[in-house]
């Protein structure tokens, strides 16, 4: 875990991104197309975090970026050359854009400033769309990565930010894979080695200290 410090170095609102993963009703709602991934997210305290770190972005002025994975119901521009998109292709509750599985779940607030992007293919929220360009027009130097989930598309999101120049902040608490006990294996043992790992109120805690102003 990074240190108080270390932490609040790299957490300036000014340059800081929140980016919430998946985080939609067809992923981690009640009527999630991934049950066993959804309730854990929700027992874990997974999504409640991350509606915590939402609502402290908010307060703080840290831009909020929802990445949203979501489908053409004629199935075109998805991919097919993965068992992971050809089963996905078969759940009773698909990802369809415009649908209410597409939509950012409870208890995560969505504000008029928050800015969301959608992926018709591919496995990472950040490679292949438009996040790379809009952190950059941010000034984004920071990238809070929650969500789900921790299997594919955190660690995904993690390496791309950090292949793209970006510090990546991850809280362990605020991520969520299955089954239960692969999310602390990840984090230790491959996201540890890339990101700073934290904790949501470590990052809570950053956030609503006053920062000190260097005037020339």
């Amino acid at each position: 875990m990074a240190t108080k410090e270390h932490l609040a170095d790299r957490l300036d609102p000014a340059t800081t991104v929140l980016m919430t993963v998946e985080c939609q009703h067809g992923v981690v709602g009640a009527d999630s197309a991934l049950p066993e991934l959804a309730k854990e997210a929700r027992s874990s305290g997974a999504l409640h975090n991350v509606a915590l770190l939402v609502a402290g972005a908010h307060e703080a002025g840290v831009q909020v970026l929802h990445a949203v994975a979501e489908r053409r119901p004629d199935g075109r521009g998805a991919n097919r050359n993965a068992r992971l998109f050809r089963a996905a292709e078969r759940l009773p509750i698909q990802q369809y854009s415009g649908s209410r599985a597409v939509r950012i779940a409870e208890p995560i607030e969505v504000a008029d400033e928050d800015i969301v992007v959608r992926r018709l293919h591919g496995l990472s929220p950040v490679s292949g769309t438009d996040v790379d360009a809009l952190l950059r027009n941010l000034g984004c130097r920071t990238l809070i990565v929650t969500g789900v989930s921790a299997n594919v598309a955190i660690p995904n999101a993690v390496f791309d930010a950090v292949n793209l120049g970006y510090t990546a902040v991850v809280p362990a608490d605020a991520i969520a894979g299955v089954p239960a006990d692969y999310t602390p294996a990840m984090i230790r043992h491959t996201l540890a080695l890339v990101a700073t790992v934290t904790t949501t109120d470590e990052i809570l805690g950053c956030l609503k200290t006053p920062r000190r102003i260097t005037r020339a």
